[in-house]
Protein backbone atom coordinates (compact mmCIF):
# COMPACT_ATOMS: atom_id res chain seq x y z
CA UNK A 1 0.00 0.00 0.00
CA UNK A 2 1.33 3.32 -1.22
CA UNK A 3 1.13 6.66 0.86
CA UNK A 4 -0.98 9.30 -0.46
CA UNK A 5 1.06 12.12 -1.90
CA UNK A 6 -0.20 15.56 -0.91
CA UNK A 7 2.10 17.52 -3.50
CA UNK A 8 3.27 15.90 -6.62
CA UNK A 9 7.26 16.28 -7.55
CA UNK A 10 6.19 19.01 -10.38
CA UNK A 11 4.36 21.15 -8.06
CA UNK A 12 7.08 21.41 -5.27
CA UNK A 13 9.73 21.87 -8.01
CA UNK A 14 8.02 24.35 -9.43
CA UNK A 15 7.00 26.27 -6.22
CA UNK A 16 10.85 26.30 -5.48
CA UNK A 17 12.21 27.37 -8.83
CA UNK A 18 9.51 30.56 -8.05
CA UNK A 19 11.11 31.09 -5.02
CA UNK A 20 14.90 31.00 -6.67
CA UNK A 21 14.65 31.87 -9.79
CA UNK A 22 11.60 34.24 -9.33
CA UNK A 23 13.36 36.26 -6.97
CA UNK A 24 9.70 35.40 -4.73
CA UNK A 25 9.16 35.31 -1.04
CA UNK A 26 8.44 32.10 0.45
CA UNK A 27 5.22 33.72 1.79
CA UNK A 28 4.00 35.14 -1.29
CA UNK A 29 4.40 31.74 -3.23
CA UNK A 30 2.93 29.51 -0.14
CA UNK A 31 0.04 32.13 -0.03
CA UNK A 32 -0.45 32.05 -3.51
CA UNK A 33 -0.75 28.44 -3.53
CA UNK A 34 -2.65 28.09 -0.56
CA UNK A 35 -0.29 25.92 1.51
CA UNK A 36 1.51 26.31 4.88
CA UNK A 37 5.41 28.13 4.27
CA UNK A 38 7.04 25.71 6.64
CA UNK A 39 6.96 23.38 3.78
CA UNK A 40 7.90 25.25 1.20
CA UNK A 41 11.29 26.52 3.24
CA UNK A 42 11.67 22.54 4.14
CA UNK A 43 11.61 22.14 -0.24
CA UNK A 44 14.41 24.35 -0.60
CA UNK A 45 16.64 23.28 2.05
CA UNK A 46 16.22 19.94 0.44
CA UNK A 47 16.45 21.05 -3.01
CA UNK A 48 19.39 23.58 -2.51
CA UNK A 49 21.04 20.33 -0.28
CA UNK A 50 20.04 17.82 -2.76
CA UNK A 51 19.13 18.84 -5.85
CA UNK A 52 15.84 17.68 -7.31
CA UNK A 53 15.93 14.76 -6.24
CA UNK A 54 15.31 16.16 -2.49
CA UNK A 55 11.82 16.73 -3.91
CA UNK A 56 10.76 13.42 -5.07
CA UNK A 57 8.72 11.58 -3.42
CA UNK A 58 9.90 8.46 -0.89
CA UNK A 59 9.37 5.07 -0.21
CA UNK A 60 8.79 4.13 3.68
CA UNK A 61 12.64 3.92 4.58
CA UNK A 62 13.72 1.36 6.64
CA UNK A 63 16.64 2.28 9.39
CA UNK A 64 19.35 0.83 10.93
CA UNK A 65 19.52 0.92 14.51
CA UNK A 66 22.96 2.24 14.47
CA UNK A 67 21.69 4.85 11.72
CA UNK A 68 19.01 5.98 14.25
CA UNK A 69 21.80 6.51 17.14
CA UNK A 70 23.97 8.04 15.14
CA UNK A 71 21.66 10.74 14.53
CA UNK A 72 20.00 11.15 17.67
CA UNK A 73 23.88 11.39 19.35
CA UNK A 74 24.50 14.53 16.57
CA UNK A 75 21.50 16.11 17.45
CA UNK A 76 22.74 15.84 21.20
CA UNK A 77 26.33 16.91 20.42
CA UNK A 78 25.72 19.78 17.69
CA UNK A 79 22.30 21.09 19.44
CA UNK A 80 20.89 20.32 15.61
CA UNK A 81 17.25 21.28 15.42
CA UNK A 82 14.96 18.85 14.06
CA UNK A 83 14.77 20.73 10.58
CA UNK A 84 18.11 20.87 10.34
CA UNK A 85 18.78 17.05 11.42
CA UNK A 86 16.46 15.56 8.56
CA UNK A 87 18.06 17.75 6.07
CA UNK A 88 21.61 16.99 7.28
CA UNK A 89 20.73 12.79 7.19
CA UNK A 90 17.90 13.20 4.24
CA UNK A 91 15.11 12.30 6.81
CA UNK A 92 11.95 13.14 5.44
CA UNK A 93 10.20 14.76 8.81
CA UNK A 94 10.57 15.47 11.66
CA UNK A 95 8.03 12.93 13.44
CA UNK A 96 10.41 10.50 12.70
CA UNK A 97 13.14 11.56 14.68
CA UNK A 98 10.59 12.76 17.16
CA UNK A 99 9.16 8.78 17.58
CA UNK A 100 12.94 7.77 17.53
CA UNK A 101 13.38 10.19 20.62
CA UNK A 102 10.55 8.84 22.81
CA UNK A 103 11.43 5.29 21.98
CA UNK A 104 15.30 5.98 23.03
CA UNK A 105 13.97 7.65 26.53
CA UNK A 106 11.05 5.37 27.46
CA UNK A 107 13.20 1.89 25.94
CA UNK A 108 17.13 2.68 25.27
CA UNK A 109 18.53 1.01 22.64
CA UNK A 110 16.02 -1.42 22.58
CA UNK A 111 13.65 0.70 21.19
CA UNK A 112 15.04 1.64 17.93
CA UNK A 113 15.09 -1.55 16.89
CA UNK A 114 12.18 -1.71 13.99
CA UNK A 115 8.90 -2.92 15.56
CA UNK A 116 6.51 -5.08 13.26
CA UNK A 117 3.38 -3.44 12.30
CA UNK A 118 -0.10 -4.32 11.71
CA UNK A 119 -2.00 -7.48 13.50
CA UNK A 120 0.33 -10.58 13.56
CA UNK A 121 0.41 -13.23 10.93
CA UNK A 122 -0.56 -16.04 12.86
CA UNK A 123 -2.54 -15.79 15.25
CA UNK A 124 -3.28 -17.96 18.54
CA UNK A 125 -6.95 -19.21 18.13
CA UNK A 126 -8.34 -21.86 21.05
CA UNK A 127 -9.27 -24.75 19.49
CA UNK A 128 -12.03 -27.08 20.24
CA UNK A 129 -11.42 -29.77 21.82
CA UNK A 130 -10.88 -33.12 19.81
CA UNK A 131 -12.85 -36.12 20.66
CA UNK A 132 -10.87 -38.41 22.42
CA UNK A 133 -10.30 -42.11 20.31
CA UNK A 134 -11.48 -44.29 23.24
CA UNK A 135 -14.52 -43.73 24.45
CA UNK A 136 -15.46 -42.31 27.48
CA UNK A 137 -16.10 -44.19 30.55
CA UNK A 138 -19.25 -44.04 32.58
CA UNK A 139 -18.05 -42.04 35.74
CA UNK A 140 -16.53 -39.46 32.88
CA UNK A 141 -19.51 -39.01 31.20
CA UNK A 142 -21.89 -37.88 34.10
CA UNK A 143 -18.78 -36.07 35.18
CA UNK A 144 -18.75 -33.72 31.89
CA UNK A 145 -22.56 -33.58 32.42
CA UNK A 146 -22.64 -32.26 36.38
CA UNK A 147 -20.08 -29.80 34.92
CA UNK A 148 -22.18 -28.53 31.42
CA UNK A 149 -25.07 -28.39 34.40
CA UNK A 150 -23.65 -26.48 36.70
CA UNK A 151 -22.87 -24.20 33.77
CA UNK A 152 -26.50 -23.97 32.75
CA UNK A 153 -27.58 -23.58 36.50
CA UNK A 154 -24.78 -20.51 36.92
CA UNK A 155 -25.97 -18.84 33.23
CA UNK A 156 -29.58 -19.08 34.66
CA UNK A 157 -28.64 -17.76 37.79
CA UNK A 158 -27.07 -14.62 36.30
CA UNK A 159 -30.20 -14.16 33.92
CA UNK A 160 -32.64 -13.98 36.57
CA UNK A 161 -30.42 -11.56 38.55
CA UNK A 162 -30.60 -9.65 35.23
CA UNK A 163 -34.03 -9.53 34.82
CA UNK A 164 -34.59 -8.71 39.04
CA UNK A 165 -32.17 -5.80 38.59
CA UNK A 166 -34.20 -4.60 35.35
CA UNK A 167 -37.79 -5.05 37.65
CA UNK A 168 -36.35 -2.95 40.65
CA UNK A 169 -35.53 -0.30 38.47
CA UNK A 170 -38.68 -0.03 36.71
CA UNK A 171 -40.20 0.02 39.86
CA UNK A 172 -38.03 2.81 40.81
CA UNK A 173 -38.81 5.02 37.68
CA UNK A 174 -42.46 4.85 38.07
CA UNK A 175 -43.50 7.01 41.50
Amino acid sequence: MERKIKYNYGFKLRCVEEVLNGHRSVNSVANENNFDESNLRKWVKFYQQYGKEGLLPRENQIYSVKFKQNVLLKINKKSLSLREACLEFNIPSESVIIQWQKRYEDQGILGLKDQPKGRPKSMNFKRAKKKPSKPLSREEELLLEIESLRCENALLKKFNALVQAEEAKNLKRKP
